[in-house]
């Protein structure tokens, strides 16, 4: 029987009863997804949920060919054998798995914890070099290489920056770097475990500020995951605002990591330039809703805000400005010999390793995969309206910056195109009771990458388990293995050439 024979297929944003996720044994489990990404699949979320006193596994694959996820469960006690040896894709979610439910992945290569917190599972201390009482974050075994000349730089996780905290350990010999252990959890909040037995009036704000850069993304995730609960329907005008949201959010950030590798290569017009206009896409969000983040304006239903004639008017012509200025700005960076110099080549990452650890958004596609929720698992207006893949061959630091250089202006093509066509229509729909006993997985692109959302109610209609996958953590390894072999003084312009999320991770 093939993998796909073992699994539950499903559409994004479409809710099941949890009942007709196939059951399987640990061996068929591990089949499955060991097969399903050898034939093209890529874990999308792989999490634990309490099922008694045993632990219920849940695999979410996503299948880019045909647009499709498949899903498949097995019940396991405490020890199970890894997937990560014939799987690498699941190295860093079988270490979650170990962390938050007490379970024993056997056989995985490298089995430690990744946010320091105790157990979910009765408040045990987790067993992946805790003790009773836990651990501070980074009190571990770090990985060592000995010879002459071999040497250790920790940095972190308090930075010369203004940056969130995380610890990088490097093993280097000379200036070379072999290679780097990343470690975070210094921003475990728990909010996974929070959000049980919600729907509840914080929820939303917790999805604003998983990850704070993200606030549109995040949300939109999690309000259509209630709304396929709910079995909701949200107007085309809300789709159009959403959409529009995500977009801006995308140009904002993209903006500013731009000026941000100009400015770690010490190329000041670009950074100057893009820091000022970053601010201009975030006052384009604030003229929606009043915030520049977005916040507030993605609810269940719809949007909170709705934008009149003149509104529009402004944003057009606010967008144009800003595109104007950012293209000269960014043109410098191409036309400045010196720049593409110290871009290319820095910070490799091959398509077979993006593949094999299955990373996502701009960092997939600097590396040539055409790998973008928009295009293959539409929801929302993204549905009817979809933008062109950006992609680049190269996986150095010039593509990663290239493909956001691309992204911007088919970003701008895309809100221009859709505020254009804005028609009336209700904004908001009221969504009803949640569905009992139904599982939801909501995918969206966010800046990052794939946002990926998963609901499963209760009896009740209540939450009673919610994973939250933010783009980040598929793709802190991939910084780790574009730093190996490169100069130690490549560490900031690769770090901000992925610019991944502590918090989003942490959660």
């Amino acid at each position: 029987m093939s993998s796909r024979e073992l699994s539950l297929s499903i559409r994004n944003g479409v809710a099941i009863g949890v009942s007709d996720i196939p059951k399987l044994t640990i061996g068929e489990f591990r089949d499955s997804v060991i097969d399903g990404v050898a034939d093209g699949g890529r874990i999308a979320a792989l999490f634990g949920r309490p099922v008694g006193e045993r632990v219920g596994l849940v695999a979410v694959l996503a299948h880019h060919g045909s647009g499709t996820l498949s899903l498949c469960s097995a019940e396991v006690g405490d020890p199970y054998p890894s997937l990560t040896p014939d799987c690498p894709q699941a190295h860093w979610f079988e270490r979650e798995l170990a962390e938050q439910w007490n379970v024993q992945p056997q056989g995985h290569p490298w089995l430690k914890p990744i946010r320091f917190h105790r157990s979910y599972r009765n408040d045990q201390a987790a067993r992946v070099g805790s003790n009773a009482n836990g651990i501070l974050p980074s009190v571990t075994d770090f990985f060592q290489v000995r010879g002459e000349e071999v040497h250790e730089v920790a940095v972190g996780p308090v930075h010369a920056g203004i940056i969130e905290p995380g610890h990088f350990r490097f093993q280097c010999h000379g200036e070379q770097v072999l290679h780097l252990k990343v470690s975070l959890g210094y921003q475990h909040r728990g909010v996974e475990h929070a959000l049980i037995n919600g729907p509840t009036k914080r929820t939303i704000h917790y999805m604003e500020t998983l990850a704070g850069d993200t606030s549109v993304g995040h949300a939109t995730a999690y309000c259509e995951a209630v709304e396929a609960l709910a079995g909701s329907r949200v107007p085309a005008r809300a789709q159009v605002l959403r959409g529009v949201a995500l977009e801006l959010e995308r140009l904002a950030n993209h903006t500013g990591d731009l000026g941000a590798l100009a400015g770690d290569i010490g190329y000041l017009p670009t950074a100057a330039y893009c820091g000022r206009i970053r601010g201009d896409f975030l006052n384009l969000t604030a003229l929606i809703c009043g915030n520049r983040f977005g916040r507030g304006l993605i609810r269940p239903g719809g949007v909170a805000f709705d934008v009149d004639d003149d509104r529009v008017a402004q944003l057009l012509q606010r967008l144009e400005a800003a595109l104007t200025d950012v293209t000269t700005a960014v043109r410098l960076l191409w036309e400045t010999p010196s720049v593409p110099a110290r871009f290319e080549a820095t910070g490799l990452v091959s398509r077979a390793d993006c593949e094999a650890l299955g990373l996502v958004g701009p960092v997939a596609r600097a590396c040539g995969v055409e790998r973008d929720v928009r295009q293959e698992f539409p929801s929302g207006i993204f549905r009817f309206a979809q933008i062109p893949v950006s992609t680049w061959q190269s996986g150095d630091v010039f593509a990663r910056a290239y493909v956001r250089w691309l992204e911007i202006q088919r970003s701008v093509a895309f809100i221009r195109e859709q505020l254009a066509m804005l028609h009336g229509a209700p904004t908001r729909v009221e969504v009803g009771p949640l569905a009992a006993n139904r599982l939801v997985v909501s995918l969206v692109e966010g800046w990052r990458g794939e946002i990926c959302h998963v609901a499963v109610t209760n009896v009740s209609g209540r939450f009673a388990h919610y994973k939250v996958v933010d783009p980040s953590f598929h793709n802190w390894m991939g910084l780790a293995i574009a730093l190996r072999g490169q100069q130690i003084s490549d560490f900031p312009l690769c770090n901000k050439s992925f610019n991944l999320s502590y918090c989003g991770h942490d959660l």
